[in-house]
């Protein structure tokens, strides 16, 4: 049986292939410090552990869920934006439910793009944006993040047939692989810039959660008139460490929200009704596992950046999000320098030219690990003699 074109023309994951260079370090025995991963370490919260219990005894939540998801789940989105953002959304017309925030990120050109039309992408950024470019047959180019621009893409650097022909852009702050954050006024021309072009804004919020130094990143949705031409999908997983039960949302526009919950409704009914009911309760109740979270990762931040300059690999403290993106020493390529860091330091870390070619130069490390083992990982590296204090 032979492969259809779509699945043929897939790009490789490059993440499979990390984990198995990982795994095969292991199983030789090796003492793999792995820092190259982006799932949570810490296990999901008690309440919410308690609250998927209750519903799974709940007869009710055995059935098929609704086609659209739970009225609870919508209302608890909707809930907790007006509370942590201000921001105002109609659950039943502005909030779609997905399986994962993954789901929506690949489904979305299916649900608004036609064959052959431009998505802008940012770069370094999260690989599997381009996982939708192959299942929908749609083309695109990307916008570079430059450390001189704060990460951010510089809308004056597209071409005029760039903006011309783009039908939607993907932004991703905090960043996934640089943990840049974006500011107010930037997803204000970011609106004013959609507006002008008729380009649609999807923003992946899935680090929103997590900001240090007692700054809250900023919700593209706060921005005046951010749903006349956009999204943002927002993740259970980083934020409350529900990774693998697969739950998350898309909010903002009425129209783009009605496309993706068209799609949904041929492709699968939404999620178990019990995970819908625990996520609900994530939204609803205490934040206290989200301050403590934050307080964790921003400790663990403080120990491996204070340790890397010690040795004088002198980087810069991310702001948010739960990694941080390291430059590589000069004479070195990203690979190249990951390479050296799991043969000779049983160190594993993400290659930033995985996630795209202005990536090429930094290496992702997530601090998804205990202070000492960063700090181990960081004597490891001080041992290879690379750097001069």
């Amino acid at each position: 049986m032979k492969l259809s074109n779509r699945l043929k023309y897939l790009p490789p994951h490059f993440f499979a292939s990390l984990v198995k260079n990982v795994e095969s370090a292991v199983a030789e025995g090796r003492d793999v410090i792995n820092l190259g991963r982006g799932n949570p370490d810490q296990p999901t919260p008690p309440h919410i552990v308690k609250a998927l219990q209750e519903a799974v005894e709940d007869p009710a939540t055995h059935g098929y869920a609704p086609f659209r998801g739970t009225t609870e789940l919508k209302q608890a989105a909707a809930d907790f934006y007006k509370r942590e953002y201000n921001v105002e959304i109609d659950p039943e017309t502005e909030v779609a439910i997905l399986f994962g925030t993954k789901t929506g990120l690949v489904e979305l050109p299916l649900a608004i793009m036609n064959e052959g039309e431009l998505l802008l992408l940012p770069d370094p950024g999260y690989p599997d944006y381009l996982s939708g470019v192959s299942l929908a047959d749609i083309k695109y180019d990307t916008m570079p993040l430059l450390a001189e621009n704060d990460f951010l893409p510089d809308y004056n650097a597209l071409s005029d047939e760039q903006i011309k022909q783009a039908k939607l852009m993907y932004l991703n702050y905090p960043s996934n692989p640089t943990s840049a954050t974006a500011s107010l006024p930037f997803f204000e021309e970011t609106v004013a810039f959609a507006k002008n072009n008729d380009i649609a804004i999807m923003h992946d919020f899935a680090y929103g959660g997590i900001g240090f130094d007692g700054q809250k990143p900023i919700s593209f949705l706060q921005a005046d008139g951010a749903k006349d031409v956009g999204i943002e999908m927002y993740t259970m997983s980083k934020t409350y460490n529900m990774a693998g039960w697969r739950i998350g949302f898309a909010l903002g526009n009425a129209d783009i929200i009605e496309a993706i919950n068209l799609l949904q409704d041929h492709l699968f009914i939404n999620p178990f009704p019990a995970v819908q009911r625990a996520a609900a309760a994530a939204l609803s109740g205490s934040q206290d596992c989200v301050d403590n979270l934050i307080s964790l990762y921003e400790g663990r931040r403080d120990v491996f950046i204070a340790e890397c300059n010690r040795i004088g690999w002198h980087v810069v403290a991310p702001t948010a999000s739960f990694f941080a993106w390291l430059p590589v020493p000069e004479g070195y390529t990203s690979e190249s320098f990951t390479n050296l860091l799991l043969d000779k330091a049983d160190i594993a870390v993400a290659p930033g030219h995985a996630f795209g070619e202005a990536g090429e130069g930094y290496i992702r490390v997530g601090l998804l690990d205990e202070e000492d083992r960063l700090k181990e990982a960081v004597a490891r590296i001080e041992k290879l003699g690379i750097f001069q204090a």
